[in-house]
């Protein structure tokens, strides 16, 4: 990988001509008291390196004679590395991860300058570290005060996400590689999650098989707090308490996915506890299921990206016209948004080091474009929420489509000639589903 690492530092390198691009690694985070969350390196840092240690800076200057890609880390030392792990230190800085130069990060404010002096601009997102954001902002104000007796130096701050996060949209035969793997496991757990699911066991129990075989297959864990939300639970999007009993005859919703190597899984299914949907409960789900269907079907290259939301609205404003929930003429509805109390999420987002990735949805009034390697979700939903309380216009809910909660959700790889579904192994039609 680490040809990869450095062919990406060129690629941003040569986008960001006579800069200097300053990235912090992620930092160390408290669960409770003295002990801390396992580390999780930055991604953009992680995506320009490779390095996955705390306390670290990694400067990209193109323009440099001799040091184009620096990184400032922690030291080897023996004591430390006994209690928190080993480090790579300074010569592994330069000798596993390709740095040109490398310095203790205590050398920082020392050193920096002479990589922002001759820059026109700095490159740096001004990120959570308040201290660290301070700090090189005061750096480049001593460079300013003397801009004007040596006519060099960085006369702009310009945020590194619009170069950056445009090439992490587009992944890489190897990063692909790593999400088909993140997709595998997350499809061999969601298929064991329905086989094992059954009135009478609990929502953590189906959360610890399933995060038992993300691990046990290679990954780092969850690629986010997992939900296992049966019955009205599943109305909750966000829902990760996991505490409750499996019902006869009520819905289980599930969105898990694994973290393999940093790169993400997303899916959700839902289907029936005991084997058989109500009536109720299937039309809702049919709906949900046409709706991705069709908003999958929109994703090729060429097509803007609130094709895909705007196609599951139609097909679901549709339904619920069909079933009575909603009353009306169904552009109109879709106009004054009247299906957001059942449908207030979008219909994706982009996939990859992070869950939520990066990257631009919108140019202004222009859609983005999907483009060929790009992954993003798709996952239309339905959430009778209970005591909703319809518009004005609109009629009462009957209470037998109270607390049905339904989405599903597939990770999809936009090819050259259309698209491909990489969470495609698990089961959605209403036959596989029911026993």
């Amino acid at each position: 990988m680490q040809a990869e690492y450095r062919q990406r530092r060129e690629q941003f390198m040569a986008k960001i001509g006579t800069g200097t691009a300053i990235f912090r690694s992620a930092p160390s985070a408290v669960m409770h008291n003295d002990v801390e969350y396992a580390f999780r390196q930055d991604s953009d840092f992680f995506y320009l390196t490779g390095f996955n240690e705390p306390e670290a800076v990694a400067v990209l200057a193109p323009h440099h004679s001799e040091h184009q890609f620096v990184l400032f880390v922690q030291p080897k030392e023996r004591e430390k590395e006994v209690w928190t792990g080993y480090r790579c230190g300074v010569e592994g800085a330069k000798e596993l991860f390709g740095a040109s130069e490398a310095y203790p990060i205590a050398e920082l404010d020392e050193k920096l300058p002479q990589y922002l002096e001759k820059a026109d601009r700095i490159y740096y997102h001004l990120g959570r570290d308040r201290i660290f954001n301070e700090n090189l902002l005061k750096h480049w104000q001593r460079l300013m005060a003397t801009y004007a007796k040596r006519g060099t130096g960085p006369i702009a701050i310009e945020d590194t996400g619009p170069i950056l996060h445009a090439m992490r949209q587009i992944k890489s035969p190897a990063e692909l590689k790593l999400m088909y793997k993140a997709s595998a496991i997350s499809v061999e757990a969601h298929n064991y999650a329905r086989e094992i699911a059954q009135p009478g066991r609990y929502e953590y129990e189906i959360q610890a098989e399933m995060e038992r075989i993300f691990r046990l297959r290679g990954g780092l864990g969850p690629a986010y707090p997992s939900i296992v939300a049966s019955g009205s639970n599943a109305c909750v999007l966000h829902y990760i308490e996991n505490n409750r009993l499996l019902q006869d005859n009520e819905l289980l919703l599930i969105d898990a996915g694994c973290a393999y190597d940093y790169y993400n899984a997303d899916i959700t299914r839902t289907f029936p506890v005991s084997g058989k949907f109500t009536a109720e409960q299937k039309a809702l789900y049919e709906i949900v299921l046409e709706a991705q269907l069709q908003a999958i079907a929109q994703v090729k290259p060429g097509n803007g990206y609130n094709t895909i939301h705007d196609t599951a609205v139609r097909v679901l404003t549709e339904g619920l016209v069909e079933l009575g929930i909603l009353k009306g003429e169904v552009d109109k509805l879709i106009e004054e948004q009247k299906y957001k109390p059942f449908y207030m999420h979008r219909t994706g987002h982009w996939l990859g080091l992070d869950v939520h990735d990066v990257g631009v949805y919108q140019h202004g009034e222009s859609a983005q474009l999907l483009q060929p390697d790009q992954v993003l979700t798709v996952e239309p939903g339905l959430y009778i929420v209970p005591d909703t309380k319809p518009a004005e216009d609109q009629p009462e809910i009957d209470p037998r489509w109270s607390g049905i909660g339904i989405r599903i959700e597939d990770d999809v790889l936009v090819t050259t000639t259309g698209n491909e579904v990489l969470t495609a192994g698990v089961p959605k039609l209403v036959a596989e589903l029911e026993k």
